[in-house]
């Protein structure tokens, strides 16, 4: 599945509704950001799963 090409360059991807953050290389997971409108998508800089963590958003769960 193609990524959006706002955030094709992320692998990490948070639902700011949720404060939960997906892994866009997991096909289930991605599945998941599809459903997610864009306004409410996010991206972490670096792109790393830590960072993520460390702005206390956490791991979604499939």
């Amino acid at each position: 599945m193609p990524r959006h090409p706002k955030f094709e360059e992320h692998r990490w991807l948070g639902d700011k509704r949720r404060f939960t953050f997906y892994d866009c290389d997991d096909e289930a997971e991605f599945a998941e950001v599809e459903g997610v409108p864009l306004e409410k998508l996010q991206s972490f800089a670096p792109d790393t799963y830590e960072e993520a963590r460390n702005r206390g958003w956490a791991r979604a769960k499939t």
